[in-house]
């Protein structure tokens, strides 16, 4: 059997009746004609199959039928009013979720006050932030887990969208002592013989420093490979060795014992891209806060 296509038009003319019992109060209340409103109580009855009202030259009651679907009219009407309010708030920005995911130099440098001021903004929106390395973000967004990413990945598969949204530079970092402290710029062969410490590498600041060596260019001496830029930094305050990171990651360096000169190497720029689904629009709160990071991109240091 195939279902009745009821309107909120036909559910509301049927409640009013039902609680006024009265053709022309019913139709008053919803601002109609009485003829109008006769139509659809008949449209209402042929839809369901069932005498909905006993009428009368005096009374009108609901029949069995009719009382029976009177609290059924009453719940559906009250589901539409919120859904629609509910989707008035999303609408406003009052309401929603957002899932981004970023690198953990963008979400533990840049991206926090733009947070807070979006929040202060918004308060009812809801906020997931993940970081993540590159590859991860990437991921996060195909899955369907973050609206959107901001990674030093292009992501070439179909379904994604990658945008450039900012780049970065690189830095030499090194103990305020050390003699390449008193340059203003460095290069990559200055750096040779040099202990060297790396970041993992699975991490996009590495890929890129180990290909703007290039081949036949002076080897760098590694002496430890770690995870996070805040254990690198504690190491280079030790003079442990030196290190070479991008402009986004230089708060975690900033130390009086440490000094940043950039690097001057043909191609060691990092290009960080906006990563989003080619196969869906971003909600309102999404787009909302893409917009506002897009507004607020990094303005970086070069010096």
């Amino acid at each position: 059997m195939n279902e009745p296509d009821l309107s909120s038009r036909q559910l509301r003319a049927f409640v009013a009746l039902a609680e006024t019992r009265n053709f022309t109060r019913a139709a008053a209340r919803l601002h109609l004609s009485q003829p109008a409103f006769s139509a659809l109580i008949r449209a209402l009855e042929e839809a369901v199959g069932a005498r909905l009202f006993d009428r009368s030259t005096r009374h009108v009651e609901p029949t069995v039928e009719g009382a029976l679907f009177l609290e059924s009219a009453q719940r559906l009407l009250r589901d539409l009013s919120l859904s629609v309010a509910d989707l008035g708030e999303h609408v406003a920005r009052r309401r929603g979720r957002v899932a981004l995911a970023a690198l953990p130099a963008l979400a533990a440098g840049w991206l926090p006050p733009l947070l807070a001021a979006f929040r202060a903004r918004y308060p009812d929106i809801e906020l997931d932030v993940a970081d993540a390395l590159s590859e991860g973000c990437v991921e996060r967004v195909r899955a369907g887990h973050a609206d959107f990413a901001l990674a030093a990945v292009r992501a070439s598969a179909p379904e994604l969208l990658a945008q450039p949204f900012c780049s970065d530079g690189f830095h030499l970092v090194c103990p305020r002592t050390h003699a390449l402290a008193r340059r203003d710029t460095v290069r990559l062969r200055d750096l040779a013989g040099e202990p060297f410490i790396h970041l993992a590498r699975t991490s996009s600041v590495r890929q890129r420093v180990e290909s703007a060596l290039g081949p036949g260019a002076p080897a760098l001496r590694p002496v430890m490979e770690l995870e996070q830029l805040s254990t690198v930094a504690g190491m280079v305050r030790a003079g442990l060795g030196i290190t070479v990171v991008p402009a986004l990651t230089l708060f975690h360096f900033e130390h009086p014992d440490l000094v940043t000169r950039p690097v001057d190497a043909p191609g060691l720029r990092r290009q960080i891209y906006s990563i989003r689904r080619r196969d869906r629009s971003l909600s309102i709160a999404a787009q909302a806060l893409f917009d506002e990071l897009l507004a607020h991109r990094p303005v970086l240091r070069e010096t």
